[in-house]
């Protein structure tokens, strides 16, 4: 929104109707909406989108559903049913009119039909009758039902019917059902305006309105409350559906701060920058071609150069073929915005420093060098999904040469890896901080000693372990503390790191880097578990032409199985991940100085 946000401020769009759009969102709109008519389609692009979405069908023809197995998701036979409608309904596509693809889309939505419940609902995975599970088919059924419907191909009303009979079904649920996460709300909102763009009826529009009543949440740094990168797509587009449908243009100016957020959490390869999310993929390896659609609307609808960049450099990606022109072309014959020419070459300037203060986490870029701080993981450290505790505080990248993480981890009552307090920038200084507290608890006090020793089960106040010892009720005594200082200075690309590990003596400090797997590393010794330690002097990892240098080394100790903490090994899981791991270690006090470059 164009008004000035306090921090952590909620964006809030509750109780907007049709017509209840700003006046200044609505000349944004019209302005260019009316320049956006004589653009002109992306033939070639449309070429290519064609021809992979045959490609598609040709594979799906090749593999067909097996009945006999019991699905536990559907959203592979609805993404079938959209790739088949597309191509049968393009006058430009191999199967156009295809009779074949008649009789296995209709294969496909008795499937979706005989799965569905009474209530329109589908199950998913381990989600029973899920309303927003549903809401997701319908991003795939509702495309292929429009397209479908402006079709003049002849032999068509018994498929349409199956198709409005799911659809309507599943609406009821759309109108009456619930949600578990944030982005759900919006995902079943744009289910609901896709529906009421087909089969108009008012209940849809009162149910968005109600949750849109709640508010969409978005801080200072553009993020949503997931803070995921997989989830921010899901609610981009999800808004942008919304704005679309429903003529509610001031949508837009969320999506358009968020995608603005995720130009810099962008990597030049396309990898995205997931340490800070609060959800699954806070562990794991996602692609900015989750943002193309997005992307390109608001390139198209901005002109926002940012956005223009963003959409060549997606499509210059080896992973643009197989992630979107191979099922994408339903999405572009359902709306004709995204056919059109993207504007003039996108000139962001390649280098920059950003600091998100909010996600405690930094992005800095100096041509071929890209790297990123992080210190934001909620507090208490907690591992389940809507928390943030991803141990990573530094990750480095010089072209193909990458530092997938460091990580800093000590024996301190084995509470393992440092998790900052936040982020403290001062100049060009990075500053990562934590505390760490382990106690002792004294006998309990005559009123709260039972004879039978049966005490509450609770957990200890340095969260480690649950007993039935009654903590609440113990005096806490000989209380350990231990602080980690990290002080990360970076200047042009260089990285100067300074180390602090103070507390009680002789505590195992241990320096981790895990390099991607398959660099060549030099100036390390390898030990028999295949691990590097850099006991003096410098390192270098190269990965073709493209090198990293890193050290000072130290080695005062090899221990270095074990780092995650009790909550991991007390259930045999790690956090340890593929690649080359190179260590520093040491003892408290640890103090430490090193470069990478």
């Amino acid at each position: 929104m164009k008004n000035k946000m306090s921090r952590g401020e909620f964006i809030r769009l509750g109780g907007l109707s049709l017509a209840g759009a700003l006046v200044s969102d609505v000349v944004f709109a019209n302005d260019f909406l009316s320049e956006n008519k004589k653009s002109k389609e992306d033939t070639e692009l449309m070429k290519k989108l064609i021809l992979n979405n045959d490609a598609k069908v040709t594979s799906l023809l090749n593999k067909p559903y097996d009945p006999s197995i019991r699905l536990n998701s559907f959203r592979t036979v609805a993404s079938s049913i959209t790739v088949m409608a597309a191509s049968m309904c393009n006058s430009e596509s191999g199967f156009y009119k295809s009779e074949i693809l008649v009789e296995k889309i209709n294969e496909a939505i008795e499937v979706l039909l005989k799965a569905q419940y009474s209530d329109g609902t589908l199950d998913a995975g381990g989600n029973r009758q899920s309303p927003p599970d549903t809401a997701f088919i319908l991003e795939y059924i509702c495309p292929a039902a429009a397209i479908l419907k402006n079709s003049k191909q002849k032999g068509l009303d018994e498929l349409k019917d199956k198709l409005k009979k799911f659809i309507l079904n599943a609406g009821e649920a759309m109108i009456t059902g619930g949600i578990h996460t944030p982005n759900h709300r919006w995902v079943i909102c744009a289910a609901l305006a896709n529906i009421n763009s087909l089969f108009p009826d008012t209940r849809y529009i009162r149910r968005i309105d109600q949750w849109l009543a709640e508010g969409i949440y978005m801080n200072e740094d553009g993020h949503y409350a997931e803070r995921s990168g997989i989830y921010s797509a899901v609610i981009d587009k999800a808004l942008i559906t919304m704005a679309r449908l429903l003529n509610r243009p001031q949508l837009l100016d969320i999506v358009n701060k968020n995608l603005t957020t995720y130009f810099y959490y962008t990597e030049p390869n396309g990898d995205l920058v997931t340490v800070d999310s609060k959800r699954q993929d806070q562990f794991m390896d996602l692609k900015v071609t989750n943002f193309y659609l997005q992307y390109r609307y608001m390139a198209i609808r901005t002109k926002n150069p940012m956005f223009v960049q963003m959409v060549e450099m997606i499509e210059g990606l080896s992973t643009f073929a197989a992630d979107i022109l191979s099922g994408s072309l339903a999405f572009f014959m359902e709306n004709e915005e995204l056919r059109k020419q993207i504007p003039a070459e996108g000139a962001i300037a390649n280098d920059f420093e950003k600091f998100f203060a909010l996600s405690s986490l930094a992005r800095i870029r100096r041509g071929k060098v890209s790297l990123t701080l992080f210190g934001g993981n909620d507090k208490p450290v907690m591992i389940v999904s809507g928390r943030s505790s991803n141990p990573n505080f530094l990750m480095y990248r010089k072209g193909d040469a990458i530092l997938k993480y460091m990580r800093l981890s000590t024996s301190f009552f084995r509470m393992g890896y440092f998790s900052s307090e936040g982020i403290v920038k001062e100049g060009n200084k990075y500053i990562l901080k934590e505390t760490k507290e382990a106690d002792y608890y004294q006998p309990l006090a005559e009123e709260f000693r039972k004879n039978d020793g049966d005490y509450k089960l609770s957990e200890s106040p340095d969260g480690r372990f649950w007993n039935k010892m009654d903590f609440d009720s113990r005096v806490k005594s000989n209380v350990k503390k231990q602080t980690t200082t990290i002080e990360i200075t970076e200047d042009n690309g260089i990285l100067n790191l300074d180390f602090k590990v103070e507390g009680p003596p002789n505590v195992e400090v241990t320096i981790e880097m895990c390099f991607k797997e398959g660099s060549n590393v030099t100036g390390a010794v390898l030990d028999e578990k295949q691990n590097y330690f850099l006991k003096s002097g410098n390192g270098e990892l190269s990965t073709g032409a493209d090198t990293i240098q890193f050290g000072p080394g130290k080695c005062e100790h090899l221990n270095v199985e074990n780092l995650d903490s009790e909550v991991y090994t007390y259930h045999q899981g790690s956090l340890r991940t593929k690649g080359e791991h190179i260590y520093i270690t040491g003892f408290t006090p640890f103090y430490h100085k090193m470069v990478i470059s």
